[in-house]
């Protein structure tokens, strides 16, 4: 039973236009007779003019005329073709050409009856720089022939381990040139032994190339290799009697064989491949999973999970098919990839091997070691498809209970509103959206507040509803079911205000307000309309959906808080001392490698600086200190 009602929102928005396609009947059979028997990309339209659905064709006339045939089709093509009112279509000089189109398009527009996969950025690197001293380090984005590159991985979190791995064992140095080139003196990481101090001479250029190809090797899937080496060389230096050096490349080697001991899947071999995997819940054909797990220089890397949209209907060879397109035209492939399902393999074996410049093959039927690595990421697909159903029944469960309480019907997108600010200083508003059962990172916004009263938590709010909700009025993106805002009676308050004046005030607005000391489980529900706020009990399902958006939202606005908080005094640390200009403070940055640098630099070290005196470089430890 519902703890108490309210009147949906009435607000009325700004819709498209029909178009005019919806007064007139599609006549499918009329334009098919005028399509080339030609390959091709088409674009199905509906009566708005939007695209649901991009297709490929060899033979364009042959493959659009099919969808309008009067038996066979699938439901879900059915449906698509029920709401048919314009198709587009595009020549294309071969088959590889239209499915670069194709593929462009559905990233571009995805369209509501494709499978889409989430585009997330380019995978991360391990880069070996191509200097004197060579940097190793975290690379993400377009290759440079200068530079040695090794990947690529996962998730940043496999780079940056296998980066302090590398630390341990071959000392390479990590930091920047604009850091490297002014050292006088050996860092931390020296004296903890994660770095041979090349800055400062502590190890020849040949020594130092010895380590940086130990470390190549090592990333190539060498180790064997790279540990008879080192092993020869224990031996060398135990013969001349250099015990030190002897112990130093004898805890390195078992370091190595440590890590090499951890890479549960090791062929032996330097071979580079991934191993694509789909998952599918058999009572739900829309709940489905791909498993990329990736093996580079025979070590398997870890992998990843991706729960593709629109998936419903389909057979999961197509989901397959559409994740290889999607996932690896314009970027880094390798020479095999393994699936677990049969597909059509030849264009894009063809397509794929043009685009990496080498031989790809998509093997379906792997035997051997490749046999039990595809077992291992159709079983990894699995358990990720099951954590997700079971997140997401929880998350379902959660949300029924916060409709129930709020008797709020439909109830399925959220938007929470946050205020941080120090003393008033570096004020930032979040806005997080939670939708379709999860918090949907790729929709949050951060507001930075200037024109206000600093510490003015009300007019911030104000401000923040009104930046965001503006252009919604204005037609452009959709209005939540229901907007929090954590805060009580003042901001609540503070925020109706807002969307009255966007002449939105019906729409459905709820503060979160903190109990008694603070305390989880004591919130209190405030609404613009009742005096008495709402005391769910602590074990409340629904009251675990707020917290988890409430939280969310105080998480984002801290993390943007003291970014531009810790942005402004690092400008104003410097800007503050007299006689530091411009010019001079570009000096000092670019010496140490940002404020941090110049805080922990002696007197002596400032003063090597061009145009900073010792008179001044003493005034500069002072103010810093």
């Amino acid at each position: 039973m519902a703890l108490f009602s309210w009147r949906r929102s009435g607000a009325v928005l700004k819709q498209a236009e029909t178009s005019s396609r919806a007064q007139v009947k599609f006549d499918a059979k009329g334009y098919c007779l005028n399509l080339p028997a030609q390959p091709g990309v088409y674009r199905m339209l509906n009566a708005d003019g939007e695209v649901i659905y991009v297709g490929k064709a060899v033979d364009l006339k042959k493959r659009v005329s099919s969808y309008f045939q009067k038996t066979g089709l699938a439901p879900r093509t059915q449906l698509m073709v029920s709401q048919i009112t314009g198709i587009e279509t595009t020549v294309t000089r071969s088959e590889a050409e239209a499915l670069l189109l194709e593929n462009n398009l559905i990233k571009s527009l995805k369209p509501r009856f494709n499978i889409l996969f989430r585009d997330d950025k380019s995978y991360p690197y391990i880069i070996l720089s191509g200097h004197e001293f060579p940097r190793l380090g975290f690379y993400r984005g377009l290759l440079d022939k200068s530079h040695q590159y090794f990947g690529p991985f996962p998730n940043a979190g496999v780079v940056r381990e296998s980066i302090q791995l590398l630390q341990k064992v071959f000392r390479l140095r990590t930091c920047e040139d604009s850091v490297f080139n002014n050292r006088t003196r050996p860092c931390l990481l020296y004296q903890i032994k994660r770095c041979s101090g090349p800055c400062v001479g502590k190890i020849s250029p040949a020594e130092y190339r010895e380590d940086v190809d130990g470390a190549a090797l090592f990333l190539q899937g060498k180790q064997s290799e790279v540990i008879d080496g080192i092993a020869g060389k224990m031996q060398q230096a135990s013969d001349r009697m250099d015990y030190e050096q002897a112990a130093v490349l004898r805890d390195q080697m078992q370091a190595l064989r440590k890590i090499r001991e951890k890479q549960f899947v090791d062929s032996g071999k330097a071979m580079d491949a991934d191993i694509v995997a789909c998952a599918g819940d058999a009572e739900s054909s829309d709940r489905v999973c791909v498993t990329l797990a990736m093996v580079r220089g025979g070590r398997h890397l870890g992998d990843k999970s991706f729960f593709p949209q629109n998936a419903d209907g389909y057979q999961l060879s197509s989901v397959i098919e559409a994740f290889l397109a999607q996932h690896y035209i314009n970027r880094s492939v390798p020479s095999l990839i393994i699936v677990d399902r049969k597909i059509h393999r030849e264009l894009l074996e063809n397509l794929l091997s043009e685009q990496a410049g080498h031989k790809v093959t998509i093997n379906q039927n792997p035997i051997g070691e490749r046999r039990i690595w595809l077992k291992m990421a159709s079983e990894n697909a699995q358990l990720s498809l099951n954590q997700m159903m079971n997140r997401k029944a929880s998350q379902e469960e959660r949300l029924v209970a916060l409709q129930q309480a709020l008797n709020l019907d439909g109830l399925n997108r959220i938007e929470c509103f946050d205020i941080s600010h120090t003393m008033g200083e570096a004020t930032v508003a979040s806005c997080v959206v939670y939708d379709q059962f999860a918090m949907r990172n790729h929709e949050y916004r951060r507001f930075n507040i200037k024109n206000v009263t600093p510490g003015d938590d009300y007019a911030a709010i104000r401000d923040a509803l009104s930046r965001r909700y503006q252009k919604i009025v204005q037609g452009e993106g959709r209005m939540p079911d229901l907007i929090m805002i954590d805060g009580g009676k003042g901001q609540v308050n503070a925020a109706k205000k807002a969307l009255d004046e966007l002449g939105i005030g019906d729409a459905n607005l709820m503060g979160v307000a903190k109990g008694e000391g603070r305390k989880p489980g004591l919130e209190q529900l405030i609404f613009p309309e009742r005096q008495k706020p709402l005391q769910l009990p602590n074990n409340h399902a629904a009251l675990h959906l707020i917290q988890q958006i409430r939280n969310e939202a105080h998480r984002f606005a801290i993390q943007g808080h003291r970014g531009r908080r810790g942005k402004s005094r690092m400008t104003s640390s410097l800007e503050s001392i007299s006689g530091i200009g411009a010019k001079r403070r570009q000096c000092l940055l670019g010496r140490f490698g940002g404020l941090k640098g110049v805080q922990t630099a002696s007197i002596e070290e400032l003063a090597q600086t061009e145009g900073i005196s010792r008179k001044l470089a003493e005034k500069i430890y002072r103010e810093l200190h």
